[in-house]
């Protein structure tokens, strides 16, 4: 493994990562009150605000003409999904962050709380192609993705 940091020094820090098609690089987080998944068919536990929300630099929304608490497209090579957008300093431009272990609105989940917080999975834009170089596993962190606003079309009255 210590063989690998040179690879990993260069791929993270001296070579540009993002794309004009793919400027972002996707990660998960956790959060105390959700760090698995089954804590989401909890009424006590997912009371409050919406946590399973896109997380994303303020600097990087403003190019994008992107407003707190706004639903945004989120797509990769794989998929996209819509979720709300929360402005922070906390991540570094170029990084965008979603929740791990969302989703719940799949058939047959059985769970009434978790169905009526659904949220949406991060795992419907985990590209398989993209491995972790060093164990050939699947990389769930650094995913190459795209943010967009959602544009409402104008019906003709």
């Amino acid at each position: 493994m210590t063989k690998d940091l040179a690879r990993l020094h260069k791929t993270f820090f001296e070579t540009e990562t993002s794309t004009p098609e793919w400027p972002f690089q996707l990660i998960g987080r956790r959060h105390l009150r959700s760090n698995n998944s089954w804590m989401h068919n909890s009424p006590r536990l997912v009371r409050g605000r919406n946590r399973c929300t896109l997380m994303m630099h303020p600097q990087d929304a403003q190019k994008l003409d992107l407003q707190n608490g706004e639903k945004v497209k989120v797509r990769s090579r794989v998929g996209s999904i819509e979720i709300a957008l929360e402005t922070t300093d906390s991540l570094m431009p170029g990084v965008v962050s979603i929740p791990h272990g969302w989703g719940h609105h799949r058939p047959g989940t059985l769970w009434q709380v978790a169905e009526a917080f659904a949220g949406v999975s991060a795992n419907d834009l985990t590209d398989e192609h993209f491995l972790d170089e060093l164990c050939g596993n699947a990389a769930l962190n650094g995913v190459a993705v795209a943010v967009e606003k959602i544009l409402i079309e104008a019906h003709p009255a």
